[in-house]
């Protein structure tokens, strides 16, 4: 493929709610361009974008995925983004390099949920946007409704730039509303131009003269042409639309059928007509270091400028290696450049450059400012890496993912599973930097997160089916601790006399509780020789090996403090051993006394939701032990912290799915521990003597 100039490449980000056909629609335009010989289709798992097993078998799209096109001169580049609530966090790296936005909207059903949160994520990167209203063929969808629903939905001035002609399985064709043509369309998708039909002229000419206001309203000499004429002339509205959609202040909406291909070629047109290319953004911010700190940095989109690249998706291919596919922010690159990875302070070969279309790569010799390539088999580059002129080093903010919802542990099935496990994870995580996989220091186990039960069924699968590890899940253990809660003075005596020389050990302590969160103390107040200064360290390291293995439930026992008071030795037998075991007698010997109890993790949770369930939400949260201490609001949505146990968390994003619609959210971090309820605490101790978690109190060590 050759290589395009700045002006002649779109970037476009399709987004929009699951199952609004964003897929089909990619597809349907890459056959009507004349990219694709065949025409690809969802139902029959045979489109560009969605090429995954999982993916086909599913019909969803479980990452961003890639296709382009050539049309009148002009490269369009495709990111198809996910829209299902378990994966629609993946939209933001596609947003984060687009040059605008495709919104796809469902004829049937409206605004969606989805289709608001990637709203939101294109306001994030203030990205102009086009809104597609689909499915138009379809049985009871409208296109009058829908776009009522867009205009409730959104704060922008949102205008059909075509409109329906007939509707359900009649819509055969569309009225262009700028260049005041209709078109109908055969079953392949041809366009055929027809008088614009009488009826509905009366919406026509509204439209047409709200697109005229809205252009003058983008511009002060516009609005005066328009306030002294009552309209402005046709050489005043075509150089400005585009002008108006490049600064937000207008989001066109058309009228299109994916399924049969109606519209589409119109559309193509306007996207090559009035969609931003690259140049449009006054320039890409950064800084001279990964830290983001020091001076801010910036590149124009321009040829001239320094070579400079922000890797966005990381794909891991079982043939090609890893694949990482960048955007060209500034400067030109040709193949088997050398550029200077910002990020990890290294060198990368880039090798050959490629195009990428769904799994298919093409090679081409140089790539210019503002276009999308893929290179294989880097060494180190990751997504949300920097890639530049080592000379005029810059590095780019990489994109935010939202922190993971929900945690499962994680077992492999055998010893073989075991081995490979690590390695396939690693594959995965480069992929998709959503997920997040490490061990607990406390429970030891695996611990994979994400961002809804989906999300981790699928990596599960893709361990089975790629890369062959069998593994299971369960919900992860709670990290209990326990601490006492009376203060007690005991001795620990250890002798043990077997023939030659024995062993004798001899401690008085005192065990006493610490505010939460102290941890655990050490005081040695022995005075003069009781227990020789080269011993006392080893009744220290006896009760902490002790307290490690908890009093009721075998969990780590903290927040309390021991005094070492009083002792005894013998010079014959007394050594290091003697006194670790002494100091390990001694913590059994005070927690027979001192009342331990559980404690349990205490989260700060906050939950971003709509107003309207604000009340349920609290509710939900009371039930699960919560404390909520606050409410406030951002932007449209209710925000609800609480303190709640991290016990009562582990369901909670299907509860919150649930209230929500699926419009919520919600993030946790630790707070603190407070004692368990003993009704629960017993529940705890009961599973933890089934788990053999808890030892027989031993009488030797």
């Amino acid at each position: 493929m050759k290589a395009f100039t700045t002006e002649n490449i779109r970037n476009l980000a399709v987004i929009g709610h699951g199952d609004a056909g964003k897929t089909q629609l990619v597809a349907s335009l890459l056959h009507v361009a004349g990219t694709t010989n065949r025409w690809g289709k969802v139902d029959e798992g045979t489109t560009v974008t969605d090429y995954e097993e999982d993916s086909i078998a599913r019909k969803v799209s479980l990452n961003n995925n890639f296709a382009h096109l050539e049309y009148k001169d002009t490269k369009m580049n495709f990111i198809d983004t996910p829209g299902y609530a378990a994966f629609v966090s993946h939209a933001r790296p596609g947003l984060r390099v687009a040059d605008c936005a495709l919104v796809v909207v469902d004829g049937v059903k409206g605004i969606e949920v989805q289709t608001e949160k990637t709203w939101s994520y294109a306001n994030e990167f203030m990205l102009p946007r086009f809104m597609i209203i689909n499915k138009l063929d379809k049985e009871h969808s409208e296109f009058g409704h829908a776009l009522d629903t867009a205009k409730e939905s959104f704060a922008r001035s949102i205008v059909p730039f075509t409109l329906p002609i007939g509707s359900e399985l009649n819509f055969k064709g569309v009225v262009d509303v700028v260049h005041q043509k209709a078109y109908e369309f055969d079953e392949h998708g041809k366009a055929k131009e027809i008088p614009i039909p009488e009826t509905g002229r009366d919406v026509f000419e509204t439209t047409r003269e709200r697109l005229i206001e809205i252009v003058a309203e983008s511009d002060d000499e516009l609005m005066e042409k328009y306030f002294e004429n009552g309209t402005l002339e046709e050489e005043d509205i075509y150089p400005n639309l585009a002008k108006a959609i490049a600064k937000s202040r207008l989001c066109p909406v058309y009228a299109v059928s994916s399924a049969n291909g109606v519209g589409l070629s119109i559309l193509l047109d306007h996207l090559v007509e009035f969609a931003p290319n690259p140049a449009t953004h006054e320039a890409e911010y950064g800084y001279g270091n990964p830290e983001g700190v020091g001076e801010r940095l910036s590149r124009k989109y321009s040829n001239d400028e320094p070579f400079s690249a922000y890797v966005f998706r990381t794909i891991a291919d079982p043939f090609a290696g890893r694949i990482n596919v960048m955007k060209i922010v500034s400067g030109k690159v040709a193949a088997d450049a050398t550029v200077f990875n910002s990020t990890r302070d290294t060198s990368e070969r880039l090798g050959a450059l490629h195009v990428i279309s769904g799994k298919t790569l093409d090679k081409v010799d140089t790539a210019q400012t503002g276009d999308i390539i893929a290179v294989v088999k880097l060494k180190d580059t990751q997504t949300g890496d920097t890639l530049c002129d080592k000379a005029n080093a810059i590095v780019y903010p990489p994109v935010e993912y939202p922190e993971a919802a929900i945690a499962f542990a994680i077992e492999p099935k055998s010893r073989a599973d075991e081995e490979k496990i690590s390695v396939a994870l690693h594959k995965i995580l480069e992929e998709d930097p959503s997920l997040h996989f490490d061990r607990d220091a406390q429970t030891k186990e695996f611990i994979l997160s994400g961002s809804g039960q989906l999300h981790i069924e699928t990596v599960v699968d893709k361990l089975k089916n790629r890369y062959h590890v069998e593994v299971a899940l369960h919900p992860p253990k709670v990290p209990y601790k326990e601490t006492i809660t009376q203060q007690v003075e005991v001795q620990g005596r250890h002798k043990k006399q077997s023939g030659g020389r024995g062993q004798f050990g001899d401690c008085k302590c005192i065990f006493e509780p610490l505010d939460r969160g102290a941890g655990f103390e050490w005081v040695d107040k022995i005075f003069g020789g009781a227990i020789p200064q080269n011993f006392r360290p080893a009744v220290e390291k006896g009760i902490i090996e002790a307290a490690s293995g908890g009093a009721v439930a075998g969990y780590p026992l903290v927040d309390f403090r021991v005094t070492l008071i009083d002792g005894s030795y013998h010079t014959v037998d007394s050594d290091e051993h003697s006194f670790r075991a002494a100091g390990r007698k001694a913590f059994r010997a005070a927690m027979e006394k001192a009342r331990p109890c559980l404690l349990e993790p205490i989260m700060d949770v906050e939950v971003f939701c709509p107003q309207e369930v604000s009340g349920d939400i609290m509710g939900d949260l009371n039930s699960r032990r919560g404390r909520v201490q606050g409410m406030d609001m951002r932007g449209k949505q209710q925000v609800i912290k609480a303190q709640v146990p991290l016990s009562e968390m582990l369901d909670y994003q299907s509860k919150l799915n649930s209230v929500t619609q699926a419009r919520g959210s919600y993030h946790m971090q630790f707070s603190h521990y407070d004692p368990l309820p003993h009704n629960l605490a017993d529940k705890v101790i009961q599973d933890a003597v089934a788990a053999g978690r808890v030892k027989a109190a031993d009488d030797e060590d």
